[in-house]
């Protein structure tokens, strides 16, 4: 094989790059003027410092460079959009960056963790957040379908599953994905079997402590028990088992210790107080029955909320409501009582306008509309408080209240609960699904999760203030309140973090690390999504009939 010719620009060898002369003064400063240097850069060139030499990786991974880069990227620009919290005549640099937990708003709790607070990995997790990056990952729970449907809810690194095969379980979100706990419903102590099929759940979220939790279930024949779990020794145990009720199987429950809130098929709302804490691994003593009123406008979907404060504790259930000739909209019940358990009032509000009666419905399914103004259908169109449809979910936390729609919208409501007054305020609607949303949930700080009925659209949601400010619905009309979360693969630079990113995100589109499998798009949502912190579960049948816990991880 004959060689190939040297040309006349390679006849020489390479020169040496010749090593520079100038001298690095910046490397002979000390480390707090390198660290007050640093404090200006961008948080994606902070991980490019990283990269410099031992002394750089150590100076650029400083808590308190994050914790500023934090406050600034995340925490200011979302006082600057809460209503209230920038007064007139203040200036814009009374919001920048302090250590005083008073101007981190609902962050101060992660102000208060002191050293054990990790800013950089929290700064990374609310980037995921903000451009959908996650990882996904599949807990499979059953291989056929169980009628009625599985119930699921979420609690920090723990999935709760209730259905009446596989009875009551506990998942692990962290690492493989592992069952922890499961106990038979049928059989169980003395008093605690149920043999009935499971229709509501609730977590408990007033928490004992970090590895023990309690849990509330609803059965078809008016039982209602609880349960807990606790996680070290990765067991359950039945607390308390209710006698079964002649107003038919609980629809739904709310369970805040110790106040448990039930709601009957007979649409019996009542509100049951526990004496004092048992001690581990005793049984609760039977509650007491502080309230019970009975609605005739409460249709579900349903969403329960307890609240409790120093003087007085507030029990709420939102619905759906229908109206006359005009579709649906939403209504909300609440109920105040002080901590003795003295009703102090009992109020409701829905968010339709004056033109709009509510449509009772009889038992028998007839109509009994109240006397008043139709309203044609595409009035009810126009109006974002009446959707044509009812509602396919429910979120309420208190003050967002949160209704997804078959017609790829979902609809944000304010409400205002005083002393003094009940209010809803008309509704918002938001965009950007393409297919029917079957589920969303909103947080008490107006994050929400919204997925659609075949499970292929997942958005995450930045409400926190409403729809009133000019800076929402400037960012509404930018896209900017959702990113929208899609399986696809990416490689994920170590410099993700801020504006120097290799990823290319387009204007409400985030884009998903996925493992080696890919999702089913024939898959359905159950209706049922959740999230927390670091974490969205979505509930999914396969169109084989097995049902999976997809688990999008934003960590």
């Amino acid at each position: 094989m004959l060689k190939r010719t040297r040309t006349d620009d390679e006849s020489s060898p390479p020169s040496k790059r010749l090593r520079s002369n100038t001298e690095d003064r910046f490397s002979s400063l000390s480390d707090e003027l390198i660290l007050r240097t640093l404090s200006f850069l961008p948080a994606g060139s902070l991980i490019l410092c990283h990269r410099l030499s031992q002394r750089f990786h150590v100076l650029a991974g400083d808590p308190q460079l994050w914790k500023s880069a934090y406050y600034n990227r995340f925490v200011r620009p979302r006082a600057s959009r809460i209503p209230g919290i920038r007064e007139q005549n203040v200036p814009a640099a009374s919001l920048y960056y302090s250590s005083k937990t008073s101007r981190w708003l609902d962050d101060d709790h992660l102000v208060q963790r002191g050293k054990d607070m990790n800013w950089k990995r929290q700064y990374k997790l609310r980037h995921n957040w903000s451009r959908g990056s996650c990882e996904v990952a599949e807990i499979q729970i059953a291989e056929r379908p169980s009628v009625p449907e599985a119930l699921v809810r979420l609690h920090e690194d723990t999935v709760i599953t209730a259905d009446g095969t596989y009875g009551l379980r506990a998942w692990s979100t962290k690492g493989g994905q592992s069952l922890l706990a499961t106990i038979s419903f049928a059989s169980g102590e003395a008093g605690c079997a149920s043999p009935e099929v499971p229709t509501s759940l609730a977590v408990d979220f007033v928490k004992r402590n970090m590895d023990e939790f309690d849990i509330s279930v609803g059965f078809t024949d008016g039982k209602f028990g609880v349960y807990s779990l606790n996680k070290q020794a990765q067991e359950w145990s039945c607390r308390y088992m209710h006698a079964a009720s002649t107003n038919g199987m609980v629809s739904a429950i709310a369970y805040a210790s110790p106040y448990l809130l039930t709601m009957t098929e007979a649409q019996l709302l009542s509100l049951y107080r526990f004496p004092d804490e048992p001690s581990a691994n005793q049984s609760h003593n039977p509650p007491r029955l502080l309230s019970s009123l009975k609605s005739h406008t409460a249709w579900p979907p349903l969403s329960f909320s307890i609240r409790a404060s120093s003087s007085s504790i507030v029990a709420s259930i939102a619905y759906a409501l229908p109206t006359y000739l005009a579709g649906w909209s939403v209504g909300l019940q609440e109920l105040r009582l002080t901590p003795e358990g003295s009703i102090i009032q009992s109020r409701l509000t829905s968010a339709s306008n004056q033109g709009f009666t509510p449509l009772f419905l009889t038992p028998s399914g007839t109509s009994s509309p109240i006397p008043g103004p139709s309203v044609s259908p595409i009035r009810a169109a126009e109006n974002p408080t009446i959707s044509l449809t009812r509602p396919t979910s429910l979120s309420y936390s208190h003050p967002y209240l949160l209704a997804s729609h078959p017609d790829n919208t979902l609809t944000l409501y304010l409400v205002t609960s005083s002393e003094r007054e009940l209010f809803i305020a008309e509704g918002r609607r938001l965009w950007g699904h393409t297919s029917s949303v079957s589920g969303a949930h909103v947080g008490d700080r107006g994050k929400a999760v919204s997925v659609s009925t075949h499970g292929d659209e997942i958005r995450v949601w930045e409400l926190e203030g409403g729809m009133a400010s000019n800076s929402s619905r400037r960012r509404a009309a930018a896209g900017e309140l959702s990113v929208q979360v899609r399986t696809e693969r990416v490689k994920m630079e170590d410099n993700s973090l801020g504006e120097d990113s290799r990823t290319t995100v387009n204007r409400g589109l985030g884009l998903l690390r996925g493992r080696e499998h890919d999702l089913d798009e024939a898959s359905i949502t159950k209706g049922w999504v959740g999230f927390d912190e670091e974490k969205v579960i979505v509930h999914r049948e396969r169109c084989q009939g097995s049902q999976a816990l997809v688990v999008y991880d934003f960590s």
